[in-house]
């Protein structure tokens, strides 16, 4: 009886998970680019709430990290701390050609790198800056991916 409950309840979170992901944003040091992509995902002409993603404003209440830009020597520590304060199970986006491989940045004196030299991510969205129709496409395949 007691892991026909658990089931149940894993099967709640499961669905509250796919189809309500709180989200915070993280600059770690790109051009803005795909942050104003980013904003107009989130305008009611692309209306990714449609889909139940909300934009949070702490890290201890966001399930998906969406971060932009290569990881620089400053943002390095941020960025492993806001992901650290995120509570399990948490799911990273990386967004942008910087993101992915350091872009433009690569090589530069102050930058470490991609995102996934610093955290693991789940989802790459290509392109310098990515359309607002890319960035949906990514998101949902994450929440696809979680689907049992």
């Amino acid at each position: 009886m007691e892991n026909m409950m658990q089931g149940v309840m894993n099967k709640v979170k499961t669905w509250a998970r796919i189809n309500s992901p709180w989200a915070i944003h993280y600059n770690s040091g790109s051009c803005n680019g795909c942050d104003i992509e980013i904003l107009a995902t989130l305008t009611p002409r692309f209306d990714v709430e449609r889909f139940g993603i909300k934009l949070q404003g702490s890290p201890r209440h966001a399930d998906v990290l969406i971060c932009t830009g290569p990881v620089t020597l400053q943002s390095r520590d941020r960025l492993v701390r806001i992901y650290n304060q995120m509570p399990e199970p948490k799911f990273v986006v990386a967004v942008g050609s910087c993101g992915i491989s350091g872009g433009v940045f690569q090589g530069c004196y102050n930058v470490v790198g991609d995102i996934s030299e610093v955290i693991p991510v789940n989802v790459y969205i290509p392109g310098c800056p990515p359309r607002p129709e890319a960035i949906i496409h990514g998101v949902v395949e994450l929440l696809k991916s979680l689907q049992p």
